[in-house]
């Protein structure tokens, strides 16, 4: 499995936790609460979804009453799918959920497990923010030393960018500073905006 077919698998596992979702719902979602996934369409979601099915982690069920009656319904059309998650997916989500190693850090792997900390365990959201923040370093360390041998031969616009780069890696480690920072103290709120 790719990274990022298993990045797909992972989030429609977490949604599907929530409430059970027909596809183009799931995607809307996806899209809306998962930024990241917007380069997704529906090519990549509904093959990940029918491998889910064979697995045995979802269930479709067609129309019924959990459809979301809010929904237009569509004249003429054949009833829409509904995706639920099994009693094994559930236990399968817990396990990617309660995994923390080197994936869970990376940029795309990142994003997805930070939109699900609120159903991660405090020692793994620690281990996680740790462990990415820690990558981040060895990045920052790894783009000074390369901006060092490197600074003479660069235009002015390149050297900004590369700056600009720097910047972007060192405002990503003081905000996961101050979350590990918040887990640490045992608060409830992450240190976003102007909380009091």
């Amino acid at each position: 499995m790719s990274k990022r077919s298993g990045i797909l698998e992972f989030a429609i596992l977490g949604l599907l936790r929530e409430s059970p979702m027909h596809g183009y719902e799931l995607r809307k979602r996806l899209n809306t609460s998962l930024g990241v996934f917007r380069a997704f369409s529906y090519g990549s979601l509904y093959p990940c979804l029918k491998t889910l099915v064979s697995q045995g982690y979802l269930v479709e069920e067609t129309g019924g009453p959990e459809v979301d009656p809010l929904a237009a319904p569509l004249a003429g059309r054949r009833a829409k799918i509904v995706y639920r998650l099994t009693a094994a997916g559930k236990e399968h989500f817990e396990e990617l959920l309660a995994h923390s190693g080197p994936d869970a850090w990376e940029d795309e792997h990142f994003a997805a497990r930070f939109a699900f900390f609120g159903q991660t365990s405090r020692d793994v959201r620690m281990r996680v923010l740790e462990g990415r923040r820690s990558r981040l370093e060895e990045r920052l360390e790894k783009m000074r030393a390369s901006l060092a041998r490197t600074r003479e031969r660069l235009d002015d616009y390149t050297l900004e960018l590369q700056r600009h780069g720097m910047e972007s890696v060192e405002r990503e480690v003081r905000w996961l500073n101050e979350l590990i920072e918040t887990e640490r103290a045992g608060r409830t709120k992450p240190p976003f905006g102007d909380q009091d």
